[in-house]
């Protein structure tokens, strides 16, 4: 890499010139060699970046996924329950015609309006829209029967998605979302249920109707599919036990021989099953103790095997009489058996193929390990998205919804007497719906018995502690395992991960490489209709299953054509297929999702067109060459091609994991050869939207980017532009947030630069002071008295005025201006709420707030002052620090009780403890303040902000940390901003060390960024030169006001009578066994005491000297009396820690006898 950097001599400038010349030739004569000619550079091509995420955005896989289920997936689920028939009265019934999603709006007394997602954030509501359904019905009773259309019942309310197809920011500019209180560079995709952000993550499962061979534990190895169509899901197991081949399936008893199956399929030839296997005396071989085991069984034809599969049906309590039992064994064949294979016309030949499929595959990994399937491939994997999860809770709540209505139905037909005639609309239940969607969203548990489905923690809150956090939370993806595995191979960094997921962001820890992110230009697909995908495989000669024998299925050349896992048939010349199929698909005249893979090892083309899959856009390279030339460019900047052009003129495409496979990617077009097919479009695009903000992370060690990406989301900066508007239970503002000096292009393009979080730092790296051990930073305190990482800390206090059920409510008084409480009541105004602009103490009152003692029984109509008590709310604060009271909320709650909410605004600076980092994972605490005049400072008489001990790069080899300093000095100097993208160098996308180092020779520095430097408390140069520059550094969410804590006497546990533990409830510091250990090791015996009992938990104990157990004291008697020896000759008082005597009861309540056995101190 290196030389060949040298040898391109500054590729920016060139590429300015031939561009500027483009425009010229544009405008004169056109000369048409020029404008056709291949792009030399990729400088060039970082245009579509922008474009792809206009297009996309970073979170379009949500968007996409919530708006194909309100156009499309809703519709589908009412079209296949569209009636509900009355059972008393069969001519009576409601037929849903069609269903949409409303605009978001809210209906108080009966009058709609509109609202804005902003407005739901401040008063605590749900962000949602009416289901309206068209319905026709039969309405009347016995004999007068009328067919009534109605259109518009609302039969509940769907939470919309912010930035969705129905919510009110779809498409509005600028401005129109600035009247709405919205912020521009928010991204969406998240719901707001009850005033909360709630995201439904991404979550990665193994992928549905494929076939996976892999071992199980006891090395036997298995074929699984595990299958899923609209009416059913299971999962189908074929497994090789002892050379024998089973098949699993929960409706058997036990292991069931193939053969047997294969038989009761109406397979009754052994011959044709081994000619459906393949004709290599191999395979034949290894059937053959599978073919005597069914003969053994005495079973040859298809009637003898129904009768064994007969018996080995579980036989369900619930299922109804023995009639019902005889056909099981043909319906779990038909339906459950790898329900994905559909059955027509009780012909089971499409099933038998597959099995035979099943059974190749897994003699194939028996005579070749390499055949075996890595569950942890990414081609291997979908990503369910919200619109899907969504789906199937709304699918569970209409059928309970239309079970709901159809028993009420039958209720009022069959009262005999019915005065008011019967009108079906009435009885839809409106309330349902509404209320499972928003539970389920807002507690994340999604229980759906119908689809055995029961998965905890699906939604969070969003994190808004920054704006890169916020992004970084979109992309997430959640695992399926639960994290406390301990697995490696899930973990593991994926080869095929590359330019899917980003390879930095992931946490450290217990879910370390479990949680995912996705990287910057990954799409996730939604599904496509199929049906026409099949007729035109098809039609480009693929041959059916019906005309094919068993001997035909496995011919050398022909390959089998499997589409979304489902056997199509077999093609002769499958890479002329697939070459047609991709050119169709470049053509645009199939979806440009559609992906096609030929899989030379198995003899299969697989195409797949399934929804949660990712794939990436690549430039189309024809031997080498790339499709897009100077002139598409051309167009792009002048506004006249969009990205989707790009897509329809098959200039780009969408490839997916598994056909990257059958493709060869260039990483920059100097590189690609003849036999290219593709060239990245950037490969910055390697890394994900937080991974992004790391300047010249390849010159980084891995793991320190990986720090920096957790880092990152804890960063103090801005929120969003309507960040002042928000009332957020917490939130953390930075006061003069900058932007990068040294920036990348990912910056640029999420926004980051409109919204940062940090500041640039004139860092000098030298050791000062001593207090700069192990990464503390020393601090100049004339930077911080000008601003430097000073920020605002805002807290949420609530309040509620509630009414009660005897018609009496909570009353505000006003504050006491004179008395002994008027002082915690400073802040209060005449109305009883703290005034705004007040500055406000711990312990101080926010609401002077009266409850009344009694809340129940018969209606009260007048209280008196005595049937109140004062229960005031209280600020609890840090301890002498002086808040203020920034603004007061007021809203009603859906039980119209009125809320008051406090927003209190507290300003920190900087003091010695809180915790900065710069973009290198490069961690550290404040150690020092030390004054501006005893600060070193250079010859120009810059004076660094921060001094970093150099100890902190040798061991952690963050060199893109010096890059950057030597960068942003080189800007600052010149003027211009620099870049340090990933991989950037070769397309001029990062700026190089020697061309930093030139910038910074004609500015008159050292062009190794090192300056000579006087002490500041001698006024003599130091002996050494300094490097000295500007380093983004970032302001972390820990600081040491709110970690701070300690404790002399306080609260303790009722139950064990020890301090209670936590800075919250003022607990203790606790001496754990390992301090207990240092102090024996120590022999501080009385220190140890006194820590253990007398500061603890001391008791003292009544002990029987005979029995050995606990008495009691009679204080009548003024004695102990042992309660089983019944009388006080014996008794010893002794101390005892508290919880020593409850583990003594406790033991004794098992009927274990703890005898204490006393002797003379």
């Amino acid at each position: 890499m290196g030389v060949a950097q040298d040898s391109s001599a500054d590729p920016p400038k060139k590429n300015k010139q031939k561009s500027n010349d483009g425009k010229q030739i544009l405008h004169s004569a056109i000369d048409k060699e020029f404008l056709a000619a291949p792009i030399k550079s990729a400088t060039d091509k970082f245009a579509l970046l922008p474009e792809f995420l206009k297009v996309r955005g970073l979170v379009k896989q949500h968007l996409d996924s919530f708006n194909y289920f309100v156009n499309t997936g809703i519709k589908k689920i009412v079209r296949a329950n569209d009636r509900i028939v009355s059972g008393v009265d069969p001519s009576i019934y409601l037929r849903f015609k069609d269903i949409s999603i409303g605009e978001p709006s809210l209906t108080m007394d009966g009058v709609t309006e509109k609202i804005a997602p902003h407005t739901c954030r401040l008063s605590d509501m749900t962000y949602s829209a009416p289901i309206k359904v068209d319905v026709e019905y039969i309405q009347g009773s016995h004999d007068q029967k009328t067919r009534v259309e109605k259109k518009g019942v609302v039969i509940g309310r769907m939470p919309i998605m912010l930035r969705s197809c129905s919510c009110t920011l779809y498409g509005k500019t600028e401005s129109e979302l600035a009247k709405l209180g919205e912020c521009p560079l928010d991204p969406g995709g998240y719901f707001i249920i009850k005033g909360n952000e709630k995201v439904l993550l991404m979550q990665e499962q193994l992928s549905k109707n494929r076939i996976i061979i892999d071992m199980d534990k006891k090395g036997n190895l298995n074929a699984s599919v595990t299958s899923s169509s609209e009416r059913i899901k299971s999962k189908t197991i074929i497994q090789m036990e002892n050379q024998k081949i089973y098949l699993m399936l929960n409706q058997f008893v036990k292991k069931i021989p193939i053969m047997v199956v294969m038989k009761a399929m109406g397979m009754e030839s052994d011959q044709e099953v081994v000619q459906m296997v393949g004709r290599d005396p191999r395979y034949a071989a290894l059937l053959m103790p599978s073919i005597e085991d069914c003969a053994k069984e005495g079973i040859h034809k298809q009637e003898q095997a129904l009768a064994y599969l007969e018996t080995k049906v579980k036989r369900f309590s619930f299922a109804g009489a023995s009639s019902e039992n005889d056909g099981r064994v043909m319906t779990v064949l038909q339906d459950v058996f790898l329900a994905n294979v559909e059955v027509c016309q009780d012909n089971f030949r499409p099933k038998c193929i597959y099995v035979a499929v099943m059974l190749r595959r897994i003699m194939d990994a028996i005579l070749n390990k390499d055949a075996m399937d890595d569950k942890d491939y990414v081609g291997n994997k979908r990503i369910e998205l919200s619109g899907q999860l969504i789906s199937l809770l709304f699918e569970d709540l209409f059928k309970t919804m239309i079970a709901e209505v159809k028993k009420a139905v039958d209720n009022i037909l069959t009262k005999p007497s019915r005065s008011s005639r019967f009108d079906f609309a009435q009885c839809i239940i409106k309330d349902s719906i509404t209320h499972g969607l928003e539970r389920t969203l807002s507690t994340g548990n999604f229980n759906i018995k119908r689809f055995k489905m029961d998965s905890k923690g699906m939604t969070q809150v969003l994190a808004r502690l920054s704006f890169i956090g916020c992004l970084g939370h979109m992309t997430r993806i959640k695992p399926q395992f639960e994290k406390t595995r301990k697995v490696s191979g899930p973990r593991a960094l994926q080869p095929s991960q590359w330019g899917m997921l980003c390879p930095c962001d992931t946490p450290e820890g217990e879910p370390c490489g479990l949680i995912k992110n996705l990287a910057l230009m990954t799409h996730v697909t939604t599904d496509e209709e199929e049906s026409p995908l099949i007729s035109l495989c098809y039609c480009l000669g693929v041959e059916g299953l019906e005309v094919l024998s068993g001997e035909e299925l496995h011919t050398p050349y022909s390959f089998l054509v499997l589409f979304n896992g489902n056997i199509l048939g077999k093609h002769r010349k499958p890479q002329h297929f697939a070459a047609a199929m991709r050119k169709l698909r470049r053509a645009g005249k199939i979806g440009e999702f559609v992906s096609v893979f030929v899989n030379e090892k198995q003899h299969c083309v697989y195409i797949a067109s399934d929804g949660g899959r990712v794939c990436r856009p690549l430039v189309i390279a024809d031997k080498g060459i790339s499709r897009v030339k100077e002139h598409h460019m051309l167009e792009l900047k002048a506004g006249v091609r969009t990205f989707d052009d790009f897509l329809s003129d098959g200039l780009i495409e969408y490839l997916d994991v598994n056909e990257e496979n059958n493709s060869l990617i260039a990483l920059y077009e100097e590189e690609a050869t003849t036999e290219t097919t593709h060239i990245e479009i950037e490969p910055l695009t390697l890394l994900g939207v937080i991974a992004g903000l790391i300047p010249y992370p390849h010159h980084n060690q891995s793991p320190r980017n990986t720090y920096q990406c957790a880092m990152g989301k804890q960063a103090m900066g801005n929120i969003a532009y309507n960040q002042l508007h928000r009332m957020d239970s917490l939130l953390y503002l930075l006061v003069y947030p900058q932007r990068p000096l040294l920036t990348t292009k990912t910056i640029e393009l999420v926004g980051y630069d409109k919204l940062g979080a940090g500041q640039n730092a004139t860092v000098a790296v030298m050791s000062y002071s001593g207090y700069d051990i192990e990464d503390a930073i020393v601090m100049n305190k004339a930077s911080l008295d000008r601003g430097f990482g000073r920020c605002i800390h805002m807290k949420r206090y609530c309040a509620v005025n509630q009414k009660y059920d005897n018609n009496t409510q909570d009353r505000i008084l006003r504050p006491n201006r004179d008395g002994f409480d008027s002082g915690p009541m400073r802040v209060l105004d005449d109305d009883g709420l703290a005034a705004p602009g007040e500055i406000i103490r711990r312990n101080d009152i926010l609401i002077n707030k009266q409850v009344p003692i009694v809340t129940r029984g018969q209606f009260k109509s007048a209280l008196h002052d005595s049937e109140f008590k004062s229960v005031p709310q209280r600020y609890d604060g840090p301890q002498g620090e002086s808040c203020v009271v920034d603004k007061v909320a007021l809203c009603s709650d859906k039980h119209n009780n009125l809320c008051f909410k406090f927003l209190i605004r507290h300003t920190r600076r900087p003091e010695v403890g809180d915790k900065f980092s710069s973009r290198h994972g490069q961690k550290g605490v404040c150690g020092t303040i030390v004054q501006q005049e005893d600060f070193p400072f250079s010859e120009r008489g810059i004076c660094p902000d921060l001094i970093m001990n150099p100890h902190g790069f040798p061991s952690r080899m963050t060199v893109g940390k010096m890059i950057e300093l030597l960068g942003g000095k080189a800007g600052v100097s010149c003027g211009r901003f620099h870049y340090g993208s990933a991989f950037g160098e070769p397309g001029g996308h990062a700026d190089k060390v020697e061309a930093i180092s030139e910038t910074l020779v004609r500015m008159g520095f050292s062009y190794d960024g090192k300056d000579f430097i006087y002490s500041g408390i001698t006024g003599c140069p130091l002996q050494a030169y300094i490097f000295m520059g500007p380093i983004y550094y970032q302001k972390l969410k820990h600081m040491v006001l709110d970690k701070m804590h300690a404790r002399g006497s306080g609260p303790r546990v009722s139950l064990t009578r020890q301090p209670t533990e936590g800075k919250a409830r003022n607990g203790g510091l606790r001496v754990g066994e390992m301090e207990r250990d240092c102090l024996i090791a120590y022999g501080a015996s009385m220190l140890l005491y006194e820590r253990l009992m007398i500061s603890s938990d001391p008791f003292e104990v009544q002990v029987c000297r005979v029995c050995g157990l606990l008495g009691y004291y009679n204080h009548k008697l003024k004695t102990g009396i042992c309660s089983s020896c019944k009388n006080g000759d014996n008794i010893s008082t002794m101390k005892l820690p508290y919880a020593c005597k409850l583990l003594i009861q406790e033991l004794q309540s098992m009927n274990i006898v703890p005898r204490l056995k006393l002797a003379e101190a």
